[in-house]
């Protein structure tokens, strides 16, 4: 049976991004890693002749209403999630012993090892995008 290119990212979103996004709170990954996980996905597209190799990368991650491929980010993924599991972790549970007892032992963990570090850092740099996002807006409609 042959799928056609749709199906086939369809599937890797279905199939593979889910496997990646639970495994992202409890590995610790580095940004390296993520990204050359990407680079692999890629790769591998344009060996099975899905993507030309001069192919713009980002119209891959465009979805497909907006003329795009369709295929998940795995980086954006990695970081919504990471910041979803430090929301949840703030906001459900803070009279639980065992998930305070978590929060302490990462918040005693080096910079690049914290979960919770590198969700903040993370807010961070996407409210600095949204803020350069908007400023473009406004300059844009002037």
């Amino acid at each position: 049976m042959i799928l056609t290119s749709y199906n086939k990212i369809r599937a890797i979103g279905a199939l593979d991004v889910p496997v990646l996004r639970y495994r992202f709170g409890i590995i610790k990954w580095r940004l390296e890693e993520i990204r050359e996980i990407e680079r692999k996905t890629r790769t591998v597209l344009t060996m099975y002749k899905m993507r030309h190799q001069t192919a713009d990368i980002k119209k891959l991650y465009i979805k497909r209403k907006g003329e795009g491929r369709g295929l998940v980010q795995i980086e954006a993924t990695y970081t919504v999630e990471i910041i979803n599991i430090v929301e949840y972790l703030n906001t459900k549970y803070t009279e639980d012993q065992f998930v305070n007892i978590v929060k302490s032992h990462e918040s005693n963990q080096p910079n690049m090892n914290s979960t919770i570090k590198m969700a903040a850092k993370a807010a961070e740099k996407l409210k600095q995008l949204n803020e350069n996002g908007d400023t473009k807006r406004k300059a844009f409609q002037t």
